[in-house]
């Protein structure tokens, strides 16, 4: 009696296993969890109290860190580039906390002190689960567009060892970079550089306490000064 033959395979040869198609994971070398959903997938008013451990942030940011040192011709060369990391950052940042306001309150800021509100307490509390330390606008009166935000213990800077060499060096400026980014994206341009003004000595509560000088752009306090005039 003859044996039953199987039913023929793609490839012809009876004894070959079925061959299976390419998924798109293996095409894209990406891994997608099981139930196909990404971040992508996530409500934007979900996750508010989502947090990332220290470790992994720390682990992160120092790759940052090491990516803009290549190729950099000094200190202020590479906090530009740290600069230049979190400006995009801001710029996205401002749209999602905004839109996970309550209704009433999802405008953008109209004007100076309610937009540097907004970085200190909504900005902060949603980096670093804090608000900022101080707000304050500099004494100095020729420069009345200036505006410090006060951290006296900033998180960027907490796992950063720098060499003598580079004493001066103030990673915080990827938070200046953001901070630059939120305002640039309200219309309220500025230039944001992060200082050290703490001292390491010993005694000092806050060694480690940074000064970001927010300074408005001309046309910013024009527009100030035109809408309180027509209050």
């Amino acid at each position: 009696m003859s044996q039953p033959r199987p039913p023929p395979t793609s490839s012809g040869n009876p004894s070959a296993p079925p061959q299976k198609e390419p998924s798109s994971s293996h095409a894209t070398g990406l891994r997608y969890p099981s139930n196909g959903k990404t971040i992508y997938h996530r409500h934007l008013s979900r996750s508010r109290t989502a947090e990332l451990s220290q470790a992994s942030f720390a682990y992160l940011f120092s790759e940052m860190v090491t990516y803009a040192q290549r190729r950099v011709t000094g200190i202020q060369d590479l906090e530009k580039r740290l600069n230049t990391q979190g400006h995009p950052l801001g710029l996205k940042l401002l749209d999602l906390l905004l839109i996970r306001e309550p209704p009433r309150s999802q405008s953008r800021p109209l004007n100076i002190i309610t937009l540097l509100h907004f970085i200190k307490i909504n900005l902060w509390q949603h980096l670093f689960g804090r608000q900022a330390d101080r707000l304050e606008k500099s004494s100095d009166p020729d420069a009345p567009d200036e505006y410090m935000i006060i951290d006296n213990e900033p998180l960027v800077n907490a796992y950063v060892s720098v060499p003598k060499e580079m004493s001066q060096l103030n990673c915080a400026a990827f938070v200046a970079g953001i901070i630059e980014g939120v305002c640039d994206g309200a219309v309220f341009p500025a230039r944001v550089t992060a200082h050290s003004v703490g001292s390491k000595e010993e005694g000092e509560m806050w060694p480690g306490k940074t000064v970001f000088l927010v300074k408005f752009q001309p046309e910013v306090l024009e527009r100030e000064a035109l809408i309180g005039g027509k209050g």
